[in-house]
């Protein structure tokens, strides 16, 4: 450690002493912890190295809470066992009694998972519309709120406080006075441009606000790390929305001088509504400790008659799996045809990097796209540090020219997607709290596939002897910021 402000040298060795035995017990936490090894290295590198900053970071982004439960599995059980609706449904869609079709077999190991590691139902018949911009996905959620006669549940990562944020705001103070219920959670470091006089006047026009983990002192250490990135809107329990937009001026309008917003969002009506009702009321509970009984909140919508089956599957540090994460790797490793997969941040775990390279070399047609304009430069050339050995294993990658590509989503083999909010990164799996709709059709996986195609006329294709030639300076750049991929 410098000595910047020129402290006795008596007391300068003992604060050095003192530092050094905080970092040798911070390290043999993280060790105790069997972390990912290269998480691990990683902290420990960055306390070693970066001497007082690295305590910082540590403090901030590095304690795992997920061993902790920050939402504690009691809280969990009970609000399982208030829904007594739920838990009949969850006996209705048992995995073992599923009648799937033969074009469809392939999925029972994919749809066991889900159900087996996160209670995810299967649900039949349901109707989808797809989103593949801001605009429409916003006049459709305001539509839909709009007719709501009973009650409006809304989880959302960003609202800003612009003109979308406050045309929503307005929307559901309006419903609120007409006496429909109407819930909102909104992450604390995601929608930060909401003010406490925001939560007030929303509160006193009858909206029920909550942000999601709190990062005030002297908690803030130990939350800021933990983001609620889901995005769901629930009318009724008859319509439900989820995907990659927020409600913000550049998910409608593009970035400026970065072109248009190229996102994915779906709209669901159906039995599939359930399982975003049951992710929304679980969070609700953890953000209010109101718990939310009624089976009205479940209403039967077994009269809808569409073509779809849907998973919800939710997953976070209150997990013991990580469940997306999990079902992108099967999905992944047992796909034979093609995977397409679609992401605006490609940080990789190492199951799933050795799933990519290993359906690439076995032959597999797997393609990744990702944004040619990043919002972040670090973590643009941490992804740049994957691309070699994904191109070296036979994996097509294609960089988004049109915007800023935003989509989360991947379809595979002609039967399964996945639309949601999990970016294909470390935070994804590790530390957010993330909802995706997992997609069992032909007819939808033909259309996600025709979408991927038809956005690959606004992409570079990166080709291995083109990446090999990129300057040294960026090939160092990228290589030292994966270091920090684990911690980004």
């Amino acid at each position: 450690m410098f000595n910047w402000f020129n402290i006795p040298p008596t007391l300068y060795l003992l604060i050095e002493w003192a530092y050094l035995l905080l970092v040798i017990s911070i390290a043999i936490v993280i060790l105790l912890e069997n972390r990912n090894p290269v998480k691990s290295m990683s902290w420990i590198l960055v306390l070693i190295l970066l001497p007082g900053l690295g305590l910082i970071l540590y403090l901030f982004f590095g304690q795992n809470l997920r061993k902790q439960k920050i939402i504690s599995k009691k809280s969990i059980k009970q609000i399982e066992l208030v829904n007594g609706y739920y838990e009949r449904l969850k006996r209705r869609y048992n995995v073992n009694s599923i009648d799937l079709p033969d074009d469809l077999a392939c999925c029972r190991n994919n749809i066991g998972l889900l159900f087996r590691n996160n209670h995810a139902l299967l649900t039949e018949k349901n109707e989808l519309d797809i989103f593949l911009d801001g605009e429409s996905t916003f006049q459709s959620i305001l539509s839909a709120v709009s007719l709501a006669k009973s009650f409006i549940h809304i989880e959302y990562y960003i609202i800003d406080n612009d003109e979308t944020g406050n045309i929503f705001f307005d929307l559901l103070m309006k419903k609120a006075a007409e006496g429909v219920e109407v819930r909102v959670i909104v992450d604390d470091v995601g929608s930060w441009e909401i003010k406490k006089r925001d939560f007030e006047r929303l509160t006193e026009a009858g909206v029920q606000i909550f942000p999601f983990l709190m990062v005030r002192f002297p908690y803030f250490t130990s939350r800021i790390n933990y983001r609620n990135h889901r995005k769901i809107v629930i009318v009724d329990g008859v319509v439900g929305f989820v995907g990659g937009i927020n409600i913000a001026n550049r998910y409608r309008f593009g970035i400026e001088d970065g072109g248009v917003w190229r996102d994915t969002h779906l709209r669901i009506t159906g039995n599939a509504v359930t399982g975003l009702q049951s992710v929304f009321i679980l969070d609700w509970y953890f953000v209010s400790r109101q718990r939310i009984r009624d089976k009205r909140y479940f209403p039967d919508n077994s009269h809808v008659n569409g073509k779809y089956s849907i998973q919800i599957a939710s997953s976070g540090p209150d997990s013991d799996f990580k469940n997306i994460e999990q079902a992108f790797f099967r999905t992944i490793a047992a796909a034979r045809k093609y995977v397409y997969i679609q992401s605006p941040y490609f940080l990789p775990t190492e199951p799933v990097l050795m799933a990519l390279r290993t359906a690439a070399l076995s032959g597999t047609d797997v393609r990744i796209m990702l944004p040619g304009i990043s919002d972040a430069k670090i973590t643009a050339a941490s992804t740049n540090s994957y691309l070699k050995e994904m191109l070296t294993a036979g994996v097509r990658i294609y960089l988004y020219e049109k915007g800023f590509l935003h989509a989360k989503t991947l379809v595979a083999d002609d039967v399964i997607s996945t639309v949601g909010t999990a970016n294909m990164d470390f935070r994804s799996f590790e530390y957010n709290f993330e909802v995706n709709a997992f997609v069992y059709n032909k007819d939808f996986a033909a259309q996600m596939k025709q979408i991927f195609e038809a956005d690959m006329s606004d992409c570079h294709e990166i080709k291995l002897f083109e990446w090999n030639r990129r300057p040294l300076k960026d090939k160092i750049s990228e290589s030292m910021a994966r270091l920090l991929s684990p911690l980004l």
